[in-house]
């Protein structure tokens, strides 16, 4: 038997991904930041650097878009690019301190959805879904 697509679990995770990032892209279209670019400034906000490779893993893009999204937010003074000083060959992305204050501005947009979230499924619900999904997504 063939489950409905709507009782399928990866449309489920899926829909309700979908639903989240719409919402907060439309609240950081307000600010101009695509989700994309929040991501980034989110990764990098504990002021460490990161190659490219593991930035694009973190923030779910592929190399090639992420490169043009670092590429606009080198441009507009977000992130640079800088050599890795324990082997040079590496090149870091660091936030700028225009990035850091543009991260903490448009934290509390990301910060209240989650709040939202965590209202909504009521504590304990909420740290149960949080470990099936890291769970799925180790599997």
């Amino acid at each position: 038997m063939t489950l409905p697509m709507t009782d399928q679990l990866a449309y489920l995770i899926a829909s309700v991904n979908r639903r989240l990032e719409e919402e907060l892209e439309e609240k950081l279209r307000g600010e101009g930041v695509p989700i994309e670019q929040m991501r980034i400034l989110t990764a990098l906000s504990d002021g460490g650097g990161l190659p490219m490779g593991d930035l694009a893993g973190i923030v779910l893009v592929e190399g090639p878009t992420l490169t043009k999204i670092v590429d606009r937010m080198v441009t507009n003074g977000l992130v640079y690019r800088s050599p890795d000083e324990k082997d040079r060959r590496r090149i870091l992305i660091y936030l700028t301190n225009r990035g850091k204050a543009l991260h903490d501005r448009l934290h509390g947009i990301v910060a209240e959805q989650q709040t939202r979230l965590r209202e909504r499924l009521e504590g304990a619900q909420y740290e149960q879904l949080k470990a099936l999904l890291q769970n799925l997504g180790n599997a």
